[in-house]
């Protein structure tokens, strides 16, 4: 069953994206949830001209997704977080909220939805990876320092 998407769903697809997914997902969760609209003739005539308009205006967030990857690229992100007595093992675990934290304050909007950390769960002090997706068309790999507080 083909469907357009009203919401970026992860392992399906992005916001006015035609997928075609089993029809009991799309009749029993994704419609009734309202992150989607069923691909009839009219819902596609509407959703062409919606793209249509959409192009100039996509290339622009394109481009400033690019310019954001760039500067994140080269960008010094430290999380801190809480250490035991010996200094190196954290408490608890540093997520994507506290990684989209330290990004926003570093001047880089970053929706924390967006962030993947790369590898097992952050317990001690030391370098990292995290895959953030700016655009539908662009992500970039940062390095990420996890500092004592």
């Amino acid at each position: 069953m083909d469907i357009i998407l009203r919401e970026d769903i992860e392992n399906l697809g992005f916001r006015d994206e035609l997928v075609t997914v089993k029809p009991g997902y799309a009749r029993n969760f994704l419609i009734p949830q309202g992150k989607a609209v069923a691909a009839t003739t009219s819902n596609r005539k509407v959703w062409e001209e919606n793209m249509r308009q959409r192009s100039h205006k996509e290339a622009k967030i394109k481009e400033t997704a690019e310019k954001t990857a760039k500067a994140l690229e080269s960008a010094e992100i430290k999380v801190g977080a809480k250490v035991g007595e010996a200094g190196k093992k954290i408490f608890g675990s540093v997520n994507n909220i506290q990684l989209a934290d330290s990004i926003n304050k570093a001047g880089h909007e970053v929706d924390k939805k967006n962030i993947k950390i790369l590898g097992s769960q952050i317990k001690e002090i030391g370098t990292y990876q995290a895959e953030i997706r700016l655009h539908k068309d662009v992500s970039v790999t940062i390095d990420f320092e996890v500092v004592a507080e």
